[in-house]
């Protein structure tokens, strides 16, 4: 899927176009597939908040995440913890910081299942020129109402406000049954329930 050019102007921030002129190249040469997610990906569906961390999910095709660093830190990258492996094994999370604009940039490796759709879903956006896997406002929401913190709830209704006519509810709705089954939990149904209603009576 595609965006129109002009849904990505709000990202369209020097350091930030700048950051991924820089890593979406590695990025690409080292992954069968990846997407931008977390707040760059809110601002995009949803509505404008002040952020500096651009997130990433990369699907790498290779087990050796010490040569992907390598690369990206040829790309001016490096690593803002010591022991990477040791970070990673116990968050998935390769975190980098982007050197000329000192901007963080978190690499989190995809795991099997749910972020495979996430990948495969995902709309190309054209951002300052270079086209950028982002994750589908569907996705992010069911992302979002997942972690469940009350800024991720904040996210969700912040997409479901801008975006609420334009959404596959019957989507978002299927994903978060699967993963109440999955995780044995009960609480992510009554929650879009009521960020949809939410969203509803605040469009009048």
């Amino acid at each position: 899927m595609s965006a129109s050019p002009t849904c990505c102007n709000v990202l369209a921030d020097t350091a930030f176009a700048k950051l991924l002129g820089a890593a979406a190249p590695v990025i690409e040469r080292w992954s069968d597939g990846w997407y931008l997610f977390g707040a760059q990906a809110v601002i995009l569906w949803g509505r404008p908040r002040l952020t500096a961390d651009v997130d990433v999910t990369v699907r790498l095709r290779t087990p050796d995440t010490a040569g992907f660093c390598h690369d990206m830190e040829q790309a001016g990258f490096r690593l803002r913890v010591a022991d990477a492996a040791a970070f990673l094994a116990r968050t998935r999370v390769l975190p980098f910081l982007h050197v000329p604009n000192q901007l963080p940039l978190d690499v989190v490796l995809a795991g099997p299942g749910i972020e495979d759709t996430f990948i495969q879903r995902a709309v190309t956006v054209e951002i300052e020129g270079r086209s950028v896997p982002v994750v589908s406002p569907e996705d992010l929401i069911v992302m979002k109402i997942l972690a469940g913190r009350p800024k991720d709830v904040e996210d969700a209704q912040s997409v479901l406000a801008e975006r609420l006519d334009r959404l596959d509810l019957g989507y978002i709705r299927t994903m978060l049954a699967m993963l109440e089954e999955a995780l044995e939990r009960a609480d992510l149904l009554p929650v879009i329930e009521a960020e949809l209603t939410r969203a509803k009576r605040l469009r009048g």
